[in-house]
């Protein structure tokens, strides 16, 4: 059967559609996550610490479901690149999942009782929820500019030779590094949209500005790894965009310096990295200026930013083998069937549009800032 869009061109618009996916998981779920890495931090109070719960606390169910929704796509779209990687990170995975278990659990336990220190207990339970999750993605998107020490056989069997301790080298603990400033970055940007004003704000700001120079200099540090550091992949065979999935059709070897190749290949991707520093630079300013709209703007526009330069740069890989090149996973190898891609997209135009309306329409109910002065009116409050 003839389809109206072409399997090389299917493919091209699921790797766009995951790296969107992966950005609305950074920009609404990122935020729940950098403030709960905070929350210990910038509430020195039970009231404090309340406030800063609820300026989350309406959403950050909903904001998971992006994270839900970029697994399964790339369950559907990419059953390469998820049966290595799942596997593969297998006790990664399960580190954030417990973490992310461990958040919803100190939700809705943390008021079940008056005692400070039973409190004081799942508020510490929230920062890992946030903070753990928050490194180990940042590791993980390190690994995969490193390339993952895996390879395929003949019949297309993945066999993982990593383990957990390997994944933590000096650059990934950088790209983790980077991804928890990022995330607290814009977490304290979004107290500055929710939260009342008073010290919690103030010290939010201290803690945001903190972290937004640091993101600066790890994003500058992890260029200068990828510029000059021994890491890189390059297609050297003919490509067929349009070919049966198959990772070991392409001739793949390791190259030094090769994740820049993109940007003199096609100068309009530096747009990416630009907005990556520019963001980081606007969401600073937002929090000297006491502007939230700016803070937020920027915020986001970093963290857009940095997730679309890891992108743009490997293209068009998606998961590398540092052990066996020839293995490597990209966009034109490793996908579901050219029927398969259609279906799933036109589903995807269906019900997307359907997520965000509901998404847009929550956020514009629930619109306002946290006080401390509805802790005590508001019984639905954490």
């Amino acid at each position: 059967m003839e389809l109206p869009i072409d399997f090389a061109t299917l493919r091209l618009i699921w790797w766009g559609l995951l790296g969107v996916l992966l950005i609305a998981f950074a920009l609404t779920d990122g935020f729940d996550l950098g403030v709960g890495a905070l929350l210990p931090f910038v509430a020195k109070t039970d009231e404090e610490r309340r406030m800063v719960i609820n300026t989350v606390g309406a959403t950050w169910e909903g904001n998971q479901v992006w994270f839900i929704l970029g697994g399964g796509a790339i369950f559907a779209a990419w059953p390469f690149v998820y049966a290595v990687s799942f596997s593969g990170f297998y006790l990664a995975m399960f580190l954030v999942l417990s973490a992310l278990i461990l958040r919803p659990v100190s939700f809705k336990y943390r008021s079940k009782r008056a005692s400070k220190t039973w409190r004081t207990i799942w508020d510490w339970g929230l920062f890992v929820g946030g903070f753990v999750p928050s490194l180990v993605f940042g590791v993980a998107v390190g690994n995969v500019l490193l390339g993952a020490p895996f390879h395929l056989d003949a019949d297309l069997r993945s066999f993982y030779d990593g383990n957990l301790l390997g994944l933590f080298t000096p650059f990934s603990l950088i790209a983790g590094l980077l991804s928890v400033c990022m995330l607290v970055l814009h977490g304290a940007a979004w107290l500055s949209v929710k939260a009342e004003q008073g010290p919690v704000l103030e010290r939010a700001r201290l803690y945001g500005t903190i972290a937004g120079v640091l993101a600066l200099v790890l994003f500058a540090v992890g260029g200068l790894f990828i510029a000059f550091g021994d890491m890189g992949f390059r297609v050297t065979g003919a490509l067929d965009p349009n070919g049966f999935s198959n990772p070991l059709r392409t001739t793949v070897e390791a190259a030094p310096g090769a994740w820049l190749d993109n940007y003199s290949r096609y100068p309009w991707m530096i747009i990416a990295p630009v907005l990556g520093f520019v963001g980081a630079l606007a969401g600073l300013a937002g929090m000297w200026r006491r502007s939230a709209p700016l803070a937020f703007g920027g915020s986001s526009a970093s963290a857009v930013g940095i997730i679309s330069t890891v992108g743009l740069s490997m293209f068009p890989f998606i998961l590398p083998s540092s052990i066996n090149p020839q293995s490597s996973l990209t966009v034109w190898n490793a996908s579901s069937s050219h029927l398969t891609l259609f279906i799933m997209l036109i589903c995807t135009l269906i019900f997307l549009p359907i997520v965000l309306a509901y998404t847009a329409w929550v956020y514009k109910v629930l619109w306002g800032r946290s006080s401390t002065s509805a802790l005590k009116t508001n019984p639905d409050l954490y």
